[in-house]
């Protein structure tokens, strides 16, 4: 059974009263790692220990360097390739752990692979083959390699972490992750971090702990207290007009979008363009490489404004998000937790709005539940929203002709390149000869 952690250290540790090496105390002053987090100063001691762990901390708190410390300093002492492997539920994700191991491990030799889809599996096999020491993945594409790329194995793994341990432990990636736990050893140490977590006894005895201790360095379901969290019901038909009415009050503020398809945050950055607003989407149906392009333009503040479904709400650390927006109204209440801890990172303040219309009352109802409080109501008078109307309408319109003419333009073009990840349509051929189409799911 796990043990729970109910205290809360009221003296503020440094990382070396943790037992965090000289080294890596050094590289935490690096990256400006002052003290550590809630998360961190509960968790690196039992890890230091050789325990299992399950984290539940609020998103922004440190899980990342809470399991990478721990893991680097036991390399230190035992240096060996594929010594660690991370799981991760998103391609962002995983490619920002990856940078965060490298970052703390520059100074001793941290030798890094990250494994995601959307990129050349050749060049990963080639970054396998220099026998790193840390692997960090997502599970299809570890999978993937796993099964095809010669010479690779798992075999003398002495960590495994999942990552948003919520998401990996479910149906979506119940096969895979079956499959990766068979090709590694049983005896290791296992990590679970995640802002949300269920206690399902079958999840976990799944994923192998062994006496876990389990550390809650928040309430199971919580948001930070430095976030101001805000509804506005609106009609459906006006929603575009209230987004717009947002963004425009609070000129210059960095803010992230989230929509339920990706089709939607194609066409309210265009709308948004269209409106004289830097905006910029980025969703799964973008190629790997311009998923990170989009990224990378908006941490640089080259564009402001990101439109985005659920693959940017996990973990991905953009310290200088002022406010998060649900367009759409997420249909599982947990990730409302997860998308609104874009914002209000690290002790910083940040505000969260929900544009909640008719269709959509039941999920946010769900949502107050989950986080155990009601929502104040943004204030706006329909009147003064409604004035953008027109200008709002004339840019959807000239944004819906742009997607069909760019649609039209790439029937033409059959055969080149549609905009879907590398790697995410598969071509297999019938048996008379003509190609057909599978989406790849991992």
């Amino acid at each position: 059974m796990a043990e729970d952690l109910v205290k809360e250290k009221e003296e503020e540790k440094t990382f070396a009263e943790l037992g965090v090496c000289v080294e890596l105390v050094e590289a935490c002053e690096s990256l400006n790692w002052k003290n550590p987090s809630k998360i961190q100063a509960e968790a690196i001691p039992y890890a230091l220990e050789g325990k299992d762990l399950i984290g539940l901390a609020q998103t922004g708190s440190g899980k990342t360097g809470a399991f990478a410390l721990p893991i680097l300093q036991s390399l230190l002492e035992h240096k060996s390739p594929f010594f660690a492997c991370v799981l991760s539920p998103t391609r962002e994700l995983a490619i920002q752990i990856g940078e965060q191991f490298e970052a703390l491990g520059s100074g001793i030799g941290v030798k890094c692979s990250v494994l995601v889809g959307g990129v050349d599996m050749v060049q990963q096999a080639l970054s396998l083959g220099k026998r790193p020491h840390i692997v960090v993945a997502t599970p299809g594409r570890l999978l993937d390699h796993l099964t095809n790329t010669k010479g690779f194995s798992l075999r003398t793994l002495k960590y495994l972490v999942l990552d948003e341990a919520d998401r990996l432990l479910n149906m979506d990636f119940e096969k895979a992750i079956d499959d990766i736990l068979k090709a590694i050893p049983k005896e290791r140490r296992t990590y679970l971090f995640s802002a949300t977590m269920t206690n399902k006894v079958n999840k976990l005895q799944r994923a192998c702990l062994r006496n876990p201790v389990k550390i809650e360095a928040a309430s199971k379901y919580s948001t930070v207290d430095t976030l101001k969290q805000q509804f506005r019901f609106v009609p459906a038909k006006y929603k575009d007009c209230y987004l717009v009415y947002i963004l425009t009050e609070m000129p210059g503020s960095t803010s992230m979008v989230f929509t339920r398809t990706c089709e939607a945050t194609r066409i309210l950055a265009l709308i948004l363009r269209n409106l004289g607003l830097k905006a910029i989407p980025i969703s799964g149906q973008m190629s790997q490489a311009k998923r990170l392009g989009a990224l990378t333009k908006f941490k640089a503040g080259e564009c402001n404004i990101l439109l985005c479904t659920d693959v940017a709400s996990r973990g991905l650390d953009i310290p200088s998000v002022d406010v998060v927006i649900n367009y759409d109204i997420p249909t599982n209440s947990k990730d409302y937790i997860h998308r609104v801890g874009r914002t209000a990172r690290a002790g910083r303040s940040g505000l969260a709005v929900a544009l909640v219309n008719q269709y959509e009352v039941e999920w946010y109802l769900q949502i107050e539940q989950l986080i155990g409080k009601k929502l104040e109501e943004y204030p706006a008078e329909e009147a003064e929203v409604l004035m953008l109307l027109e200008r709002v309408s004339d840019a959807k319109r000239m944004s819906q002709m742009k997607i069909k003419e760019s649609f039209t333009n790439k029937k033409r073009r059959r055969g080149e390149d549609d905009g879907e990840d590398d790697g995410e349509r598969r071509h297999f051929k019938n048996s008379n000869g003509s190609k057909k189409f599978k989406r790849n799911q991992r």
